[in-house]
């Protein structure tokens, strides 16, 4: 992933074993789709249910190209009172998060397309370490902005001073700017 993992608990006491029971969801997850670009996990006890447990709802943020897909897991259903079982909570979202990322990775994606007649070539002029973006050299010699989530067909991270990319150029508030960047092949 491009951004640290985030996770965070409200309503309920952090633990270091839900911590690592949820980084081992994450990495099971980043190994089956490498364009995972962000996480961000939530864990809530919103309400005292005295009568059926206070289960917890676990929350997941996911960040791939182009769109951030939320998965909620609220447990629901449940006739008898309830132990709340933090790690059954923890793997039901994934497992919804999973099937999610699953059905996403099919979907058409405008941005995944092969470059039209508007797109440029350019050359990669500079990417500081840590940065969320970069600078591509232009035919003309002139330096473009690109953001980081304008990558399209790769990871930021792999991103090297001296690729050769195609772009679209875009008028934004501060001037022109790269978008729609695509690694040549």
């Amino acid at each position: 992933m491009d951004r640290p993992l985030e996770i965070t608990f409200h309503g309920i006491a952090a633990s270091a074993d839900i911590e690592a029971e949820i980084r081992r969801h994450v990495e099971k997850l980043e190994k089956r789709f490498p364009r995972l670009v962000g996480c961000r996990v939530s864990v809530q006890a919103l309400h005292r249910q005295h009568h059926v447990g206070n289960v917890p709802e676990v929350h997941i943020l996911l960040s791939v190209p182009g769109k951030d897909i939320a998965v909620s897991h609220e447990p629901g259903g449940r006739s008898l009172p309830a132990i709340p079982i933090l790690q059954g909570s923890v793997r039901d979202a994934f497992d919804a998060a999973e099937r999610q990322l699953e059905s996403h990775k099919w979907e058409p994606r405008e941005d995944m397309t092969a470059p039209t007649a508007h797109a440029l070539a350019g050359t990669v002029a500079l990417i500081e370490p840590g940065a969320d973006h970069g600078f591509l050299l232009t035919p003309t010699g002139t330096q473009l902005y690109f953001h980081r989530d304008s990558v399209t067909n790769g990871r930021f991270a792999d991103l090297r001073d001296g690729d050769r990319v195609h772009y679209v150029e875009e008028e934004s508030d501060s001037g022109p700017v790269a978008s729609k960047v695509r690694r040549a092949s």
